[in-house]
């Protein structure tokens, strides 16, 4: 039997701003939620929307991209896979966890140029040129939450 795949694509919003956590061997995570909107028809041509919510970790060099300039309501595409985690909540429960492991990260809009950074199995990402000082507001309307 072959090996199976795993591989997530996102386009969507953060939720909110990235959750950093620096460990003691200089590695650092970053945990965002990230929304993604689909809309269709019903049978009447009512359109409907739907919004899904998606737990993302960016780890090393994409965490320190993700630290210094994603905020909530930025734009990304990120490439992945999914893991779930499991843990025991405090009753003794054991609970799952969804989350997509962030191999690749494109920022889409919020400024005049897109950036991209990749993370190669064992190399450190590199961090996209600095921004310009002056950013394009993201219009609330256009935001999915």
């Amino acid at each position: 039997m072959a090996n199976g795949v795993n591989k997530v694509i996102l386009v969507g919003n953060l939720g909110r701003d990235p959750e950093i956590h620096s460990f003691d061997n200089g590695v650092k995570k970053a945990s965002f939620s990230v929304a993604t909107t689909e809309g269709y028809k019903n049978r009447d041509g009512e359109r409907i929307t739907h919004t899904e919510w998606h737990n993302v970790v960016l780890w090393r060099g994409l965490a320190e991209v993700a630290e210094r300039y994603l905020r909530k309501g930025s734009s990304v595409y990120i490439e992945g896979r999914i893991r779930r985690r499991d843990y025991e909540d405090e009753n003794k429960q054991k609970k799952y966890v969804f989350e997509i492991l962030g191999d690749n990260m494109t920022m889409l809009g919020g400024g005049p140029r897109k950036d991209e950074v990749q993370e190669d199995v064992g190399q450190e990402a590199t961090p996209p040129a600095e921004k310009p000082e002056v950013e394009t507001p993201i219009p609330e309307d256009d935001l999915p939450f």
